[in-house]
């Protein structure tokens, strides 16, 4: 029989070797009846500042059942068997994008037996990296290749990160593909798992080839200017070259900041609607405060990694409450420009495998609603869209151009004053001195400080001279969703499946890819079996 044991305790100075006697422990045997521990997640402890510690889950193999039950010990599921192959369609499906959920959606396709072509309108990793590269050190952005659009999507290249808060068994799946073609076993047993920023692109790659080795297409440079339909149903993209790609099955899996896209759907009249997200500002503070206000008098002890946080505030504002909540923290990470458009200005997150830069970052945001577009004058299923360009357009504005960033200390942002210019940074192009008051309306700003102070009590020091605002962060998620039905399908366009982040069904590397899976099975539920 085999038994999945929870919440072992190892101190930093214990070994693994102590795992087989921790689980025996619990099962109430004798540690040599165990067979084939296998550590399945490792957490760190830090509750008790000064004294962190891990938590571990295992599997083990017993000789026979155990009687009864035991706390922290239940019975491991079993394998999933693979999916049965089904008949693959004249025409192969199409995917719009090759983030996430299309990358993910193709696998789940091949593994059945359907071959897919995969369109992007970026370039593949390397050609890619050279433009980011330009638009980090210079502030050159290539609208078609930048931190969004390309291989891997915006996950390749803000920070890697594989945590999610959904709870899917396709989850486990998604990690343990990253594992295999990012060669990084490691992240098989972390209770955050984090792949990296310099080993993510890759891996995406690698993921590719073995997709491609099995028959499936991808083309570059491949910009979607319209979705074909024939008698109700879809009948393929048309590209910005003219070219019309045929296929009665197209995934739409463009991310986030596939705004065109947006504005076809609206112009059409297809099924879209405007969203809530977030927005609000990156915030800097240095590695080593972080480290000493999360592990208290552990700080620098061999074996911790550089600590994280999270945190969520609901303070009142104009008599109701309004959410403010860190986003994707990048512990040992650096702040990044994420422009796709020209004159307009925002920013995200990342970090290499090793989180060795001497700064942490966190997304610093606030719920938005269409209420909030509104009240903008925004309205309609692009309300947010146009919202969040009114802001980035402000933000290059403030900055001064060149994707310089505004940016300012926490404290002087607080105090309502310009204050002293920031100290360093990690951004690059650089960053520009500003008031950042001039950013977002007066009671998001209420709610952005009402926040902080919420979060300087409950982490003492966070709000220091030290922590730096750098704007802006606008695209915590998707500002619209393209409406499907229960088939994963666009109501009245048959064959079209929205799927991931950028369609509003998803927010992450995870739960994009999550989706993307799904969207496989419900093509496949269609098609008959082989």
């Amino acid at each position: 029989m085999r038994y999945r044991v929870v919440n072992l305790v190892l101190w930093l100075d214990e070994p693994d070797s102590l795992l087989p006697r921790r689980a025996a422990e619990k099962l109430g045997v004798r540690s040599e009846h165990l067979r084939d521990l296998v550590v399945l997640r490792r957490s760190l402890d830090a509750r008790k500042k000064g004294h962190p510690r891990w938590l571990v889950n295992v599997e083990v193999t017993l000789e026979s059942a155990l009687p009864g039950t035991r706390p922290d010990v239940t019975p491991a599921p079993a394998p999933e068997p693979p999916p049965p192959p089904v008949r693959a369609p004249e025409r192969p499906p199409l995917i719009l994008g090759a983030g996430p959920a299309g990358l993910f959606c193709a696998w789940a396709l091949l593994e059945r037996g359907v071959r897919s072509i995969v369109l992007d309108r970026g370039k593949p990793v390397s050609p890619r990296r050279r433009d980011v590269a330009k638009l980090m050190r210079g502030g050159e952005l290539d609208p078609e290749s930048n931190m969004n659009f390309g291989e891997g999507g915006a996950g390749a290249y803000t920070d890697g990160k594989l945590g999610t808060r959904i709870h899917h068994p396709a989850v486990r799946k998604v990690v343990e593909l990253f594992a295999r073609f990012g060669q990084v076993e490691r992240i098989l047993e972390e209770g955050k798992p984090h792949v990296g920023s310099d080993v993510l692109p890759a891996a995406v790659s690698a993921m590719r080839e073995e997709l491609e080795r099995g028959g499936c297409e991808f083309r570059w440079n491949a910009r979607v200017t319209d979705v074909a339909l024939r008698g109700g149903r879809v009948a393929g993209l048309a590209l910005q070259d003219g070219t019309l790609v045929e296929g009665d099955r197209v995934v739409l899996a463009p991310g986030n900041s596939a705004r065109e896209l947006f504005e076809l759907f609206a112009a059409r009249g297809w099924p879209i609607e405007a969203k809530p997200f977030a927005v609000g500002y990156r915030v800097e503070h240095p590695q080593a405060l972080i480290d000493r206000i999360q592990y208290g008098p552990a700080a620098g002890r061999g074996g911790l990694p550089p600590a994280d946080y999270k945190l969520a505030d609901n303070p009142r504002v104009a008599g109701a409450p309004r959410g403010v909540f860190s986003f994707c923290m990048c512990p040992g990470g650096v702040v990044v420009p994420t422009p796709t458009e020209p004159g307009l200005q925002c920013t995200n997150g990342m970090s290499n495998s090793h989180r060795s830069s001497p700064l942490a970052n966190a997304g610093l945001v606030v719920a938005v609603a269409p209420q909030d577009f509104a009240a903008e004058g925004f309205e309609g299923p692009l309300a947010g869209l146009a919202w969040q360009r009114k802001w980035e357009a402000a933000a290059y504005a403030l900055g001064g151009g060149g994707y310089l960033a505004p940016a300012q200390r926490v404290t002087d942002f607080l105090a309502g004053r310009l204050g002293t210019p920031p100290g360093r940074s990690s951004y690059r192009p650089g960053l520009a001195h500003a008031d950042l008051s001039r950013l977002y309306p007066a009671q998001l700003q209420e709610a952005l400080k009402l926040g902080l102070g919420a979060f300087g009590k409950r982490m003492r020091g966070y709000v220091t001279e030290e922590a730096v605002l750098i704007g802006v962060e606008t695209r915590t998620s998707s500002p619209c969703r393209l409406v499907r039905d229960e088939r994963f399908q666009s109501p009245g366009l048959a064959g079209l499946y929205p799927a991931g982040e950028g369609a509003g069904y998803a927010g992450g590397i995870v739960s994009s890819a999550v989706d993307g899976l799904r969207v496989a099975e419900a093509i496949c539920a269609e098609l008959p079996a082989a």
